[in-house]
C-alpha cells in the first residue's frame, strides 16, 4: 500500500460537530480525518476503516445516567456507534466507498477494500483516549 497523506490530532481545540456532543472521541475522528482529508484529491470510491474501541466518554455516560435512573438524549444513542461519525465524513467528504469499523487492525482491513475493488483509496482513521491518526492509502508500492 502507498501513503498519501496523513493527519493527526493530539491536543489542542477539537471542531464542533453537529450532531456529536458530551465527548471528545467523535470530534478527535472529524480534526485527524480532516487533516488527512485536506491534503490531497480524494477518489469517489474512498472507504473508511475507523480504528477504536469506542466513544468510552459517551458509553461511561449512558452507564452513570442508566444506574441513576435519568432520560438519556437521543443523540447519545446515535453518536454511541463509530459509524455514525464515519458516515458523517464519508457525507461531508462525499467518500462512496465501503465503512468499516474494528477494534484494532486498520491496514489489514484497508488492504483487503483495494485488493477486492471495493475501494481505490481508504481513509484509515486510529483512535486512542486522547489523540488520533489518520492516513489516506492507495494500491501500490510504498513511497
Amino acid at each position: 500500500m502507498k501513503t498519501l497523506a496523513e493527519g493527526r490530532w493530539d491536543g489542542g481545540e477539537l471542531p464542533g460537530v453537529p450532531g456529536f456532543v458530551g465527548s471528545a472521541f467523535n470530534p478527535m475522528v472529524v480534526a485527524a480525518a480532516e487533516r488527512c482529508l485536506a491534503q490531497v484529491d480524494t477518489e469517489p470510491l474512498t472507504g473508511i476503516v475507523l480504528v477504536s474501541e469506542g466513544d468510552r466518554a459517551g458509553a461511561e455516560h449512558v452507564r452513570q445516567a442508566v444506574a441513576e435512573g435519568k432520560r438519556i438524549g437521543p443523540l447519545y444513542f446515535f453518536q454511541s456507534v463509530p459509524n455514525s461519525i464515519a458516515g458523517w465524513i464519508a457525507a461531508k467528504w462525499e467518500l462512496r466507498g465501503p465503512v468499516v469499523c474494528v477494534t484494532n487492525g486498520g491496514p489489514d482491513e484497508a488492504e483487503l477494500l483495494l485488493a477486492d475493488g471495493d475501494a481505490e483509496q481508504v481513509l484509515i482513521v486510529q483512535v486512542t483516549a486522547d489523540r488520533a491518526f489518520a492516513q489516506i492509502v492507495s494500491g501500490g508500492d510504498p513511497t
